[in-house]
């Protein structure tokens, strides 16, 4: 029987095919498949139901954290709409569905604003505000050698300042707007190696809300004081000629190279073969020393051409007269002090109070929306019901069972089935000796299994 079922050849299949495996659905669509478990008739004992279908029927067992994943629901904007007859039931509902159209522009609005800001935050953002300098000294006598003090007279001067109009909080220390600040004295009076005051800062220093400098005389003293700001990103000079040509005195490494990026291109310098090389004008040629040059070697010829930007300089007389104590000059320069809008725009950008304010009434919008669909659910089954009891009922009823067959995993139709006209169709041959041959299979394999040999 093995081998003649193995060399037996149906009429329509392709030579050395093979019959299918026990568990192929065979037969009219709906029916079961020939070899597996028929499905459980009335009055057949639960003892003799496939124990293949108990495992199907039993519930599994599912792990903790599948069903806590499964039962967080991904929100999305969908969900929000109102079905378009409950927008037909309730004519008022039209003003939900507007404020729904206008929250998804707001949304796109904020969405589009943010990256905005997130763009913008990298870039230096800073506004000149004017920085008021107050220049100060006094002067002390020298005192009898009876009376108590100094024996010799002596002067002090202040340096100090504050931002005008600052809105700020919390104010900014003097020192923080300066690099380095040099006090040069009448060289005449305090020698060439006294005549300096000088302050740099480090990445240690403390910054202060003044400087002070005392020095011993009684006569006036003319001095100069040098300050460099601190520009934040750092500034540069440009070479005089290379100024001329961009239009650009002091300014940053990245606003120089976009100057002379655009001085290039207006021009016409880049060479149209070659996109990297660029053709030197007379005025480049002067100041690059080159015919022809790549982009990037740009930075580094660029180099040699930036300076120190220059420092700001006050004459200033200290006075020792008596009659012109506490006298006080003014001197306003500009500076560059970071616009507190950037604050305000990282605070909004870190801020999650409103994002957690907005997910909270959205959970509560979709368990809204959700409990207006099951009761419009609820609404239609009891209006059917009401319309026509008895057809409601059966089609119900129909219904059911289509349910209960799909959960009891029941294929096919058991009131066909049960009479003799269904097993004498024309596929009813082929399928009975699909299914003998596939117990044999099944046997010859557990006799295979038992005798530990392969029989051919």
């Amino acid at each position: 029987m093995g081998p003649a079922a193995a060399q037996y050849q149906r009429p329509g299949m392709p030579p050395g095919g093979r019959m299918p495996m026990a568990g192929l659905q065979v037969g009219p669509p709906g029916a079961p498949p020939y070899g597996a478990a028929s499905p459980l008739r009335p009055g057949l004992p639960q003892s003799m139901m496939d124990p293949f279908r108990k495992r199907l029927l039993a519930p599994q067992s599912q792990p903790p954290m599948a069903t806590q994943r499964r039962g967080v629901k991904r929100r999305k904007m969908a969900d929000k709409v109102l079905p378009q007859r409950i927008r037909e039931l309730v004519p008022e509902s039209q003003a939900y569905m507007d404020l729904l159209a206008f929250e998804r522009k707001l949304d796109q609005t904020i969405a589009r604003k943010r990256m905005e800001i997130q763009e913008a935050i990298k870039k230096p953002l800073t506004q000149k505000r004017k920085l008021r300098i107050y220049i100060s000294n006094t002067f002390t006598p020298a005192k009898e050698e009876g009376e108590g003090g100094e024996r010799v007279a002596s002067w002090e001067l202040r340096v100090e300042g504050k931002l005008l109009e600052d809105p700020s909080k919390q104010k900014r220390k003097f020192s923080s707007f300066f690099k380095s600040l040099v006090i040069e004295l009448d060289k005449e009076l305090y020698g060439p190696d006294n005549h300096l005051v000088e302050w740099h800062r480090l990445p240690t220093t403390q910054e202060t809300d003044g400087f002070q400098v005392k020095r011993p005389g009684d006569v006036n003293v003319k001095c100069t004081l040098l300050l460099m700001l601190d520009h934040q990103p750092p500034q540069y000079k440009l070479d005089p000629r290379l100024a001329r040509l961009l239009g650009v005195h002091t300014q940053t490494r990245a606003s120089i190279m976009q100057a002379l990026w655009l001085y290039i291109k207006h021009n016409k310098l880049q060479d149209s073969h070659e996109k990297e090389y660029i053709n030197c004008n007379r005025y480049f040629r002067q100041i690059f020393n080159c015919v022809r040059m790549r982009f990037s070697e740009i930075p580094m010829k660029l180099a040699g051409l930036l300076q120190h930007p220059d420092p700001i300089i006050i004459n200033h007389t200290i006075s020792v007269d008596p009659n012109d104590q506490k006298k006080t000059a003014c001197y306003d320069i500009d500076v560059e002090v970071d616009d507190p809008l950037k604050a305000q725009m990282s605070n909004f950008l870190a801020s999650t109070t409103n994002q957690q304010e907005i997910a909270s009434l959205d959970a509560k919008i979709h368990e809204t929306i959700e409990s207006i669909n099951q009761l419009k659910t609820q609404r239609d089954f009891m209006l059917s019901f009401s319309n026509n009891p008895q057809d409601f009922i059966q089609e119900w009823i129909k219904s059911q069972r289509r349910d209960l067959k799909i959960i009891t995993d029941v294929i096919g139709n058991p009131e066909e089935e049960r009479r003799a006209e269904f097993y004498q169709q024309p596929w009813a041959q082929e399928a009975v000796g699909r299914h003998i041959f596939a117990k044999v299979q099944q046997r010859r394999q557990e006799l295979e299994q038992v005798l530990g040999i392969r029989l051919t």
